[in-house]
């Protein structure tokens, strides 16, 4: 930082951050709050209020599983990817009705998330109907109403 002080100091990185963003330095999704703190020198809580700003400024946005994002980018959160790809399996047969789902387990090492991705992507498909949870068996494609 070229300022030993700390006022002011996520202000001049949210304007570097943002003039990054401008010139398309992040197309893939922000660094990291460690890796943006190691850069600047400060501390991940002057880093938290530097993108907090950037966040409130609706230039970034945050992205479940991922980080922090370019606000406006396709970039869209793995669970929703997941839920998207089993449903157009199931819509295209690949699934079809009464076919087993992976497990959990299963579906985190294919789609190379952790868990918890996976099991919001899923409880996402039991709440629109297309898959029933069966205790202690597992989850099964329902038959379409």
């Amino acid at each position: 930082m070229p300022s030993p002080s700390p006022r002011g100091t996520y202000q001049v990185i949210s304007q570097v951050l943002r003039q990054r963003i401008a010139a398309g330095e992040y197309a893939d999704g922000l660094p990291s709050e460690a890796e943006i703190g190691r850069e600047f020198g400060v501390a991940r809580t002057t880093v938290r209020r530097a993108l907090r700003a950037l966040e409130e400024a609706g230039a970034v946005k945050s992205v479940a599983g991922v980080g922090r994002a370019v606000a406006g980018g396709a970039e869209s959160p793995p669970y929703e990817r997941i839920m998207n790809d089993l449903l157009g399996q199931i819509q295209s047969g690949e699934l079809p009705a009464g076919a087993r789902l992976p497990s959990e387990a299963a579906l985190a090492e294919m789609y190379a998330v952790a868990r918890g991705t996976v099991r919001r992507a899923v409880r996402e498909l039991e709440t629109s109907g297309h898959v029933e949870a069966r205790h202690g068996v597992g989850r099964f494609v329902r038959p379409s109403a």
